[in-house]
């Protein structure tokens, strides 16, 4: 299909009579006024966007060689009163979630009064069981209303909450728990996904049995509660809500600033999953505004972010950046597929949604299925699309603005990460032309730099290097929870007064950026982060595996999928059965969204001779590019090549 340059240009003039940002000459002045005068800028969108209890004393700290940022320090806020109470005055019926089950007649209407109603129900308990400002509490549940109440209650009491996604194994969560010494699981008995049924409370009763920090497990029952089993530690979600002893009102707490708001676990080049800590007031502000102006919101569009809320993108635009502005979302339990591929457009059409934020992996997937499906649908609707999650190419987005979006709809294609808490790359709906496949602008107060492998700036366009930050942005993430030498090593040790992140890009001559990929052992399946290492350590619990080597290689649907090269103890035969018991291993290890895709056996791995393995090559040989390997020579035993790229092709 041609590329509709006319069309285009008419619905860009549309959008800049009324968007927040009109032209590119008034987002060049506000990106250059957030660089040059951060103090002034920031202290204006912090009274704008956010009520506050207690002015601050600075608008912004920072102390480089340790790695130390504050943002509106001394300040107080409560991030429930600024999602909830502040909307009831004047819209307390207006619907806050529209909730789809994974089953199609599963369907639920939340009111913003709603809402706070549970929040304060679910607030009071946990105070009542101990809940007190800094403690740690997980949340385990499927995509249900529950679990932005959930994470709002925690919020209220200034409690910190980890949202672990559903999908993640009991070893998984278990690990979590531990490593951030939660005291309290708020979980659900069953979650639905895909037509298939997973045993959450089961999952969360073996963690909170390893965990001895556990003291109190809330229960919300999608079956009867008999279908359970409880202990000593458990209550039912039901029961409290229908408790006149537990209060229908708990005063929010204030808290600092800087004080943390949540923890969130994301996979990193070493085999523990690194836990980021956001705190309030920086974080609430960066989602509150970035999903104002990225997403041109208006307050009466419906919203439909797919990504899920044990993610940062549920977090930042699934929860907080919505709610703040508030906005009416959808929360969707289930998958593009089920019961078949018509259920999107199904659920696009039905709400009426406007705004459809959603990852690359889902429009291939619906691209992939064909045109037909959309036909007895109207999406008159939509106004915007945008992605997230991991580089769109050019013909996917093409697919999203032509069949999607009827040549009508821009596409916003933003780049972050969960260290930044929101988007630091994007283009503005109202500003320029978009080009397929660029994140194109970077948003107020981000300065990015594009570095070569001196850990100099790269001046000349279109030359690959590792994007890096030069200004400190209140969303960022603080710190590691409990590891601040790591965080200081992993994002500030490669350049002085710079954060890394770990990605490649480049810029084109019209200073557009583009994301390329990740540049260091970090896997990008579906728009999901995972160490390599992580994955290879589940492997390696396997006593017939010798030696494991894990890397992305191309995946129709998923961009990257995981290829596993295994090498087998002496004596132990290769069979499909075992590449089914391997797979399996990482299945109750990590779950169900790292499963690997590829085992292939190998009797050796190419190794330098001090013995470090050469993913580079290997990768090669997972995407079946082995004509150009590069210099082989450092290697101990250059005949191992050979073996691997047969065993590929067989």
């Amino acid at each position: 299909m041609a590329y509709s340059g006319e069309s285009y240009e008419a619905h860009l003039d549309r959008f800049r009579k009324s968007a927040h940002i009109r032209s590119l000459d008034q987002y060049r002045a506000l990106h250059r006024e957030s660089i040059s005068n951060p103090q002034e800028f920031w202290a204006r969108q912090a009274l704008a966007y956010l009520v506050w209890e207690k002015k601050w004393d600075h608008v912004h700290l920072a102390d480089y060689e340790d790695a130390r940022f504050e943002w509106f320090s001394g300040g107080r806020l409560n991030a429930c009163y600024n999602c909830l109470d502040r909307h009831l005055s004047y819209a307390p019926e207006k619907v806050a979630y529209y909730w789809e089950g994974d089953d199609p007649g599963l369907k639920k209407v939340v009111t913003y009064k709603e809402l706070y109603q549970t929040v304060n129900k679910l607030a009071s308990l946990l105070s009542v069981k101990g809940v007190r400002k800094g403690d740690r509490v997980a949340i385990y549940m499927p995509m249900i209303p529950e679990l932005p109440a959930a994470m709002l209650a925690c919020a209220r009491i200034g409690a910190i909450h980890t949202v672990i996604s559903s999908e993640f194994s009991a070893k998984a969560l278990s690990s979590r728990i531990k490593d951030c010494g939660a005291s309290a699981i708020i979980t659900s008995d069953l979650g639905f996904r895909g037509g298939k049924v997973f045993p959450l409370k089961e999952n969360a009763d073996a963690a909170s049995a390893e965990s001895p920090s556990v003291e109190t497990v809330v229960v919300f029952n999608r079956r009867p509660k008999s279908s359970c089993r409880w202990s000593h530690k458990e209550v039912s979600w039901h029961d409290v809500v229908a408790d006149p002893a537990i209060p229908d009102y708990i005063p929010p707490v204030p808290m600092g600033s800087e004080d943390p708001l949540f923890i969130l676990f994301t996979s990193g080049s070493t085999g523990k999953p690194k836990a980021l800590l956001h705190t309030h007031g920086g974080y609430l502000l960066y989602a509150a505004m970035t999903t104002r102006l990225t997403f041109d919101i208006k307050g009466k569009e419906i919203f439909w972010c797919t990504g899920d809320m044990g993610w940062i993108t549920g977090h930042s635009y699934g929860v907080y950046g919505p709610l703040l502005n508030g906005m009416t979302s959808v929360i969707f339990e289930g998958v593009p597929g089920y019961p078949d591929h018509r259920r999107f457009y199904d659920i696009l059409s039905s709400y009426r949604v406007d705004t459809f934020y959603t990852t690359p992996t889902i429009i291939r997937e619906l691209a992939r299925e064909g045109d037909s499906h959309l036909d007895g649908y109207d999406l008159s609707s939509l106004r915007l699309l945008a992605s997230v999650g991991e580089p769109i190419s050019p013909e996917t987005w093409k697919w999203y603005y032509h069949v999607l979006g009827n040549d009508r709809c821009p596409v916003i294609d933003t780049y972050w990460q969960t260290e930044t808490g929101g988007h630091v790359l994007t283009p503005f709906p109202g500003v320029a032309p978009l080009k397929p496949g660029f994140c194109s602008f970077p948003f107020f107060g981000i300065d990015p730099v594009i570095l070569d492998d001196t850990g100099e700036p790269i001046e000349s366009p279109d030359q690959e290097g590792v994007l890096c930050l030069k200004k400190p942005w209140p969303g960022m993430a603080r710190t590691i929870y409990r590891n601040h030498d790591l965080f200081i090593d992993t994002y500030f040790r490669q350049a002085p007064e710079i954060y890394f992140s770990s990605d490649a890009a480049k810029l084109d001559e019209e200073g557009h950026f583009r994301i390329i990929g990740r540049v260091d052992e970090v896997i990008n399946v579906a728009g999901y982060r995972f160490g390599t290492a992580e994955i290879e350590s589940a492997l390696m619990e396997h006593q017939s595996v010798a030696e494991v080597a894990v890397v992305g290689h191309p995946h129709p649907v998923k961009v990257q999928g995981i290829y596993a090269f295994v090498t087998l103890k002496p004596g132990i035969r290769k069979t499909e059965s075992l590449k089914k018991e391997l797979a399996e291993a990482v299945l109750r290890e990590i779950g169900i969204i790292a499963s690997v895709d590829v085992i292939q056996w190998a009797d050796a791995l190419p190794k330098t001779r001090s013995g470090k393995i050469v993913r580079r090559i290997l990768s090669k040989v997972a995407s079946g590019e082995t004509k150009d390997l590069g210099d082989t020579t450092g290697l101990s035993d250059p005949a191992v090549i050979a073996q691997l790229i047969q065993n590929h092709n067989s």
